[in-house]
């Protein structure tokens, strides 16, 4: 843009000219800050902490999302003190470890750390007390206030809370909540599983094997379906199921119930074949203890 433009040619006021000066010099700031950053970033090491955090984004976003561009990548690198590249690039190299990824013929990065491998290794172990961790480090670390803590967003169902009601066990809950359905969503890339509709907010991240009776599982996505809000309802209530070729199965009391609208619906997708997932395969045992203990046939 040249002088002209901004009135700073013959006849342009001096204001004009004044703020076309200050834009310059913003400009000219901003680079000066990112080359500072990228400078501070040359030959420091992610630690544990920093790892851990951007694997647990990871686990949230689809691959089309591991773009420094993508709000909650910049959010976290202003977290951790980095640009918004670095922690791309460490999403990208979390890609390389991702089985499905690269089983699919997509690349990650090359550059996967040893740490990034005992990180990974630490989650697909222990979901809940990974989930845990995290928990306890947003909750020194960010500025979350009394309020927020007690709007706790349900966007799906679970059991009634019982649990302990300190600060810490709040943020747990909410955490933990907030993590399970956006990685279960992202794994199947914000789609239900079964009729394919894609509005996040129509959709559930279900449990397959039910919140209040495996802890250990509570958070892991393995053990997650995504579904619209009716087919969540019917699978939770045993009302629907997949056979071991991951099938869709109809109960008997959906299949001949009174209404034919309601038999219609469900009929239509007898038999469908569970969409494929992007990220974790749900878990054919828990599938399998659905079918047996919950399924109404």
């Amino acid at each position: 843009m040249g002088l002209g433009e901004w009135g700073c040619g013959r006849g342009g006021g001096l204001g004009k000219c004044l703020l076309f000066v200050l834009a310059i010099w913003e400009c000219f700031w901003q680079l000066l800050v990112m080359d500072s950053q990228v400078s501070n970033e040359k030959g420091r090491r992610w630690s544990e902490e920093e790892t851990r955090l951007a694997l647990f984004l990871y686990f949230q976003l689809t691959f089309g999302q591991l773009d420094q561009r993508n709000s909650e990548v910049r959010e976290l690198a202003a977290r951790l003190g980095r640009t918004p590249s670095s922690v791309a690039m460490k999403l990208g190299n979390f890609a390389s470890l991702d089985p499905k990824i690269t089983d699919s013929g997509r690349k990650g990065l090359s550059g996967a750390s040893k740490l990034d491998r005992a990180v990974w290794a630490d989650f697909a172990a222990d979901w809940t007390s990974q989930v845990t961790q995290i928990s306890e480090l947003l909750e020194v670390q960010s500025d979350i206030g009394d309020q927020a803590l007690s709007e706790i967003r349900q966007p799906y169902s679970f059991e009634p809370y019982t649990g302990e009601s300190t600060k810490l066990a709040v943020v747990e809950r909410r955490v933990g909540q907030d993590f399970f359905r956006r990685a279960v969503l992202a794994n199947f890339d914000n789609r239900c599983c079964i009729t394919g509709i894609a509005v996040p907010a129509l959709l559930n991240a279900s449990h397959i094997l039910p919140w209040k009776d495996d802890v250990a599982q509570r958070h892991n996505p393995e053990n997650g379906l995504a579904l619209s809000a009716t087919f969540d309802r019917a699978f939770d209530g045993g009302f629907i199921a997949f056979d071991a070729k991951k099938r869709l199965m109809i109960g008997e009391k959906i299949a001949s119930h009174e209404d034919a609208g309601t038999r219609d619906y469900f009929a239509r997708y007898q038999g469908s074949t569970m969409q494929e997932s992007l990220r974790f395969e749900p878990s054919p045992e828990f599938l399998a203890w659905h079918l047996e203990h919950r399924f109404q046939s």
